[in-house]
């Protein structure tokens, strides 16, 4: 019974979290939209007393962005799809995946820093044409990429549910003959006592999968800049008060990581409330159907999301 009422409430946890990232749940979208206008007439404010030196004004505009950054998170996102749906495929341990929630929102910060300057001071385009530019092809680059990493967690979980069938078939040593010459492309999910590792143990899958899973996340995650964080650095600088705006946008990425590495602790809380009364085996075959079914919610998620950005 008590694993029923688990199952359960994960299960009602899990369909709220899905809504919630893909804007389903329209009341409280509507509030991060309202809330999030508000903040920004406070940020403009912030902007005009520091150009006036105003006392204390930069402290003022810290706080607005952050809040800015944080009410920004709340709404339907890329960033919370991509890194809670990582979170609920790979067996990661939330202090890593929450430093590339961290890491992924202060690299969105910087590519929008990277992208003003580049294009302004670079090339003198205006304001519009930057934002532009941001919508038109940053926009749908960002949602092709998350769905390429849906397609990537796909392809994953289906080659370590072959590779558990072929783990099981009688004639183990032919399947060990093949596994040998094939081992350096795929994922292994169990030992077999048989003195050849058929995959890594729970504390290896539990890591981050190497540097390019990092670099894919946050890549992910930070092509395409908020909207907010342009607005600031064009007007700030418009204004001569360029490193206020920079500094600006930087607390507005913390403000997006807190909800985000909050996002990633659901993620993992989720995930492991559901794998922890499993056996080793049932363990071992629920991984890799876990990172499959993830990984096409993303995918179908994702490419839905690019082609409306088209």
């Amino acid at each position: 019974m008590r694993r029923l009422i688990l199952s359960a409430g994960l299960l009602v946890a899990l369909v709220l979290a899905l809504l919630w990232l893909t804007g389903g749940l329209v009341s409280l979208r509507l509030w991060a939209e309202a809330a999030q206008r508000d903040v920004q007439r406070d940020m403009a404010a912030a902007v005009r007393a520091i150009a006036g030196r105003v006392p204390g004004a930069v402290f003022g505009l810290l706080a607005v962005s952050f809040a800015y950054g944080f009410f920004h998170a709340v709404g339907p996102g890329h960033g919370k799809m991509l890194i809670g749906g990582y979170g609920m495929a790979r067996r990661v341990r939330l202090g890593r995946l929450a430093v590339l929630a961290l890491v992924s929102s202060l690299a969105q910060s910087s590519v929008a820093v990277a992208l003003v300057y580049a294009f302004i001071l670079g090339l003198g385009w205006a304001r519009d044409r930057v934002q532009g530019l941001s919508d038109a092809v940053l926009l749908p680059l960002s949602h092709a990429a998350i769905a390429g990493i849906g397609i990537w967690l796909v392809w994953r979980g289906i080659r370590g549910l072959r590779a558990r069938a072929a783990a099981g078939q009688p004639d183990h040593a032919a399947g060990h003959h093949h596994h040998h010459h094939d081992h350096h492309h795929h994922d292994h999910h169990d030992t077999c006592g048989c003195g050849h590792a058929h995959g890594p143990t729970l504390a290896e899958a539990e890591a981050v999968t190497g540097w390019r899973d990092g670099l894919a996340l946050i890549a992910g995650v930070a092509l395409r800049p908020c909207s907010g964080a342009l607005f600031l650095l064009i007007v700030s600088w418009q204004m001569g008060i360029a490193l206020a705006g920079i500094a600006g946008v930087y607390a507005m990425g913390l403000g997006t990581a807190l909800v985000t590495v909050a996002v990633a602790a659901l993620a993992v809380w989720a995930r492991e409330g559901t794998l922890t009364h499993l056996p080793g085996a049932g363990l071992a075959r629920a991984l890799p159907l876990l990172e499959l079914v993830v990984g096409a919610l993303i995918a179908l998620i994702a490419g839905q999301m690019f082609l409306q950005s088209l």
